[in-house]
């Protein structure tokens, strides 16, 4: 309940002094000592808060939920989603950044909506590093403890008491595994956890630290997260139907999937991926084919011997397409691995949808890239986690409690009758707290940095609560651009010096430990911030993780967000503003390219991407000119009653128009019906019968890969007819039966002209011919015949060509 406002106030009424620093109900319950129990107990207030929230908790867990009262409870066994991080709370630190922050809001709205989802990851003795960062503006990392004793989770028992252990075969030995569980309202997570005395020390640490070791450790901990994952699936909930693969770290889970299923039922290798593929589902959140894991193929032979015990062999692996068209340099691409085993592949944003199908377009040979398997969810953000308390209210006020997990139709409507005072009022109270929160957090990192008490004490004079407040915080790399507010120090002053229309900023990021460029761009904002005319209005904040995160999102006014495009994925932080009343201004680049209108926040980069020298500065330049004749005088812009009308409107729109549309509600709807509830049935049907269907499909496969190359396509012959063309084509299949392939006419998108592609139909044997068929239909419009292409494609019922089978035959 610690999500929630009335959960965090009950927490901080305990200690608050505890709370406050580990912002952890565990750490808080551990540390309270029996008296203050018994003060507590004694407090009428408190026990009827506590009671409050009690049941509260019962009535959500016990509840009718949206998927039951909207979809009649929905066929679907269930989701296990597999990331290599979930971030859910300062409480359970796995994570290190977006990946895996999203994933525990999808968990959180997933339990909200009552659909039936897992979480499956490791649990890392060290996680991510803490930032520190020293007198001189210098990073360094920290990498405390992640102790199992004071974090919310608890042993995964077996029947018989003892401790659920999951074993994963490595070369030479077992490891094995103990399983944790972590309760996130009707949703759990699992995680895996190699740091058992059973193991050796090296085996102990393959979960030592996220994304930690590199190289070979960085692949047995995509094994661990794969196959031992998947293993205990199958062993604590076999009802699951979909896998859904959240980044490749965990591709191995289709592969032991499909070996287990075909240890089971008897059946090939290849009939089972066939099988199982149906229920796996593939989303990335990389936008360049570099920020993939890759592996060199001599790692592997060593793995898939003491994993499979030859069934499949590497060889099997190898011809079945592994090694083809996920390999570059000699490497396993994982990301394009869980592509070719999942049965639907998803981006994250709608830009992001059309970079995945150039990214992953090398996996369909000579298929149009706009015809590359990829959709997209747009990422969301689970508003509950993210709002203040007296945002909560005011939405409470306006749409009710249940609003994030029931969403009535007209929720926007109704957020939308908030007077305008009403509106302004949260946004100075959110900027006042903030304040507040900057200058203990200042003061605590100048302290700990060294500074002398009169530095120190500087920090109770940072920020003022009447002036426009921007915030960024993000990781500091180079693609992300970090610097660019700072590229033109003289006018960034003065915007922050404007006698009449100042503004002030909030910054706080990460450079990864490895990242020198990162790590000088925090440098130089420190030293910007550090300069006494400045001081006033620039703060940068060390170790920027959930909590401080939480507290940004809540006071800014304007999010800035500078990425190159199409280089964010989707950029869910700007996300989070929304439902406190925030607003963007940000690159059109992931989300916020199809989110952006004049009357909800700003953009910079609105014309195409180019990767010319000068687009940084020219972004620079735009974005200075935005800050300073758009958004400051819209800020100040106040009326009679001190109100900036303009800006209010703003407001209200995003709030109205952008909050539902990007909050984890949706995103987890909208991948309930276009992956979750057309996986499992197709999953079904194949496993029908002893996977009689499936055990077809592969033997259908088998042949067309066979008999593909005597494949080939005469002249068409093209007749204009008044409103389009009557087309006859000859096609030549050799061994290959009519009814397995489709004959299409084909013509490339211009401008102005999307792609057409139109269906023929079987006419006639061509005579004299062995395995020649005519295929005739008619095609409307008024484009000319040199403009078409015939084209030929595997087609079978149940079976998504080109994901599940990229073979294409064209006529020019």
């Amino acid at each position: 309940m610690d999500t929630e406002p009335r959960g965090r106030r009950l927490w901080a009424r305990v200690d608050e002094g505890s709370w406050r620093a580990t912002r952890n109900p565990w750490t808080v319950i551990e540390d309270v000592s029996a008296a203050r129990l018994d003060e507590l107990a004694a407090d009428a207030s408190f026990v009827a808060h506590l009671d409050q929230l009690d049941a509260a908790r019962r009535a959500y867990l016990t509840g009718r939920s949206w998927l039951a009262e909207a979809r009649g409870g929905a066929s679907l066994g269930g989701v296990a989603w597999f990331s290599m991080e979930f971030g859910l709370g300062e409480a359970l630190p796995l994570y290190a950044g977006g990946l895996g922050v999203l994933a525990g809001d999808f968990l959180k709205a997933a339990s909200d909506l009552g659909v039936p989802v897992i979480g499956i990851g490791l649990l890392y003795q060290e996680g991510y590093f803490r930032q520190m960062i020293d007198a001189e503006g210098r990073q360094f990392e920290a990498f405390p403890y992640n102790d199992p004793s004071i974090m919310p989770i608890e042993p995964v028992r077996e029947a018989g008491g003892g401790w659920l252990r999951i074993p994963v075969e490595l070369p030479g030995r077992t490891l094995q595994l103990r399983v944790w569980r972590v309760v996130v309202g009707r949703t759990r997570l699992y995680l895996l956890d190699s740091n058992d005395p059973v193991n050796g020390p090296a085996d102990r640490g393959i979960a030592g630290k996220l994304y930690g070791g590199g190289g070979e450790m960085r692949l047995m901990q995509e094994i661990v997260l794969g196959i031992g994952g998947w293993r205990l699936v199958e062993a604590l909930h076999p009802e699951i139907e979909v896998c859904h693969l959240n980044e490749g770290h965990a591709a191995f889970a289709v592969l032991e999937r499909a070996r287990a299923f075909a240890k089971r039922h008897g059946l090939s290798f290849s009939e089972a991926l066939w099988a199982t593929r149906a229920g796996n589902v593939f989303t990335t959140h990389t936008p360049v084919n570099a920020g993939f894991d890759r592996y060199p193929l001599d790692f592997f032979p060593r793995y898939v011997q003491a994993w499979a015990s030859g069934e499949p062999s590497f060889a099997e692996l190898q011809q079945l397409g592994l090694a083809q068209g996920p390999v570059s340099d000699g490497k396993l691409n994982m990301a394009f691995l869980a592509a070719r085993r999942a049965l639907l592949s998803f981006g994250v944003s709608r830009l992001h949808g059309a970079v995945s199908r150039r990214i992953f377009q090398p996996m369909y040979p000579r298929w149009p890239e706009h015809e590359v398997p990829f959709d997209h969810v747009t990422n969301g953000v689970h508003a509950p986690t993210w709002d203040s308390a007296e945002a909560d209210a005011l939405w409470t006020k306006a749409c009710g409690k249940e609003r994030w997990r029931h969403e009535p139709e007209d929720l926007c409507e109704r957020i939308g009758t908030i007077e305008d005072q009403e509106l302004w009022s949260l946004r100075g109270g959110a900027r006042k707290a903030l304040v507040r929160s900057v200058r203990a957090r200042l003061g605590s990192h100048l302290s700990g940095r060294g500074c002398p008490p009169e530095t120190v004490a500087l920090s109770e004079t940072v920020l003022d609560p009447n002036v426009l407040t921007l915030g960024f915080a993000r990781r500091f790399t180079a693609y992300k651009r970090p610097d660019l507010l700072l590229s033109d120090p003289a006018r960034l002053a003065r915007l922050l010096c404007d006698e009449m229309r100042p503004v002030q900023l909030v910054l706080a990021g990460k450079a990864h430990p490895d990242d020198e460029a990162g790590k000088r761009m925090i440098r130089d904002w420190i030293r910007f911030a550090q300069d006494p005319r400045y001081r006033r209005r620039v703060v940068f904040l060390e170790d920027y993780d959930i909590s401080l995160a939480q507290e940004l999102v809540r006071g800014v006014d304007v999010w800035i967000n500078t990425p190159r495009r199409p280089w964010e994925a989707c950029g869910t932080s700007g996300m989070k503003v929304l439902v406190n009343g925030g607003l963007n201004l940000s690159t059109l680049d992931g989300w916020w390219e199809e989110a952006y209108r004049p009357d909800v926040g700003w953009a910079i980069g609105v014309g195409p991407v180019t990767e010319s020298a000068d687009q940084d500065s020219h972004d620079a330049y735009e974005l200075y000119g935005v800050l300073e004749r758009e958004v400051a005088p819209a800020f100040y812009g106040r009326d009679a009653s001190g109100i900036p009308r303009a800006w209010v409107a703003r407001m209200r729109r995003s709030i109205t128009d952008l909050t539902v549309q990007y909050g984890a509600s949706r995103m987890v709807r909208e991948y309930l019906d276009k992956a979750y509830l057309p996986a499992a049935q197709a999953l079904r049907e194949r496993v029908a019968d002893g996977a009689a269907s499936a055990k077809a499909m592969a033997a259908w496969a088998r042949r067309l890969e066979s008999s593909w190359p005597g494949v080939h396509i005469g002249q068409p012959d093209f007749v204009r007819q008044t409103d389009g063309w009557e087309v006859s084509v000859p096609v030549y299949l050799g061994d290959i039966a009519p009814g397995d392939i489709r004959v299409e006419i084909y013509a490339e998108p211009t401008a102005g002209r999307a792609a057409e592609v139109a269906s023929l139909s079987h006419d006639r044997p061509i005579t004299g011919a062995t395995g020649g068929y005519f295929w005739r239909g008619w095609i409307p419009g008024a484009r000319p015949s040199d403009e078409y292409t015939a084209r030929v494609v595997p087609w079978r019922p149940g079976v998504r060509t080109p994901a599940e089978i990229a073979l294409i035959r064209w006529q020019k």
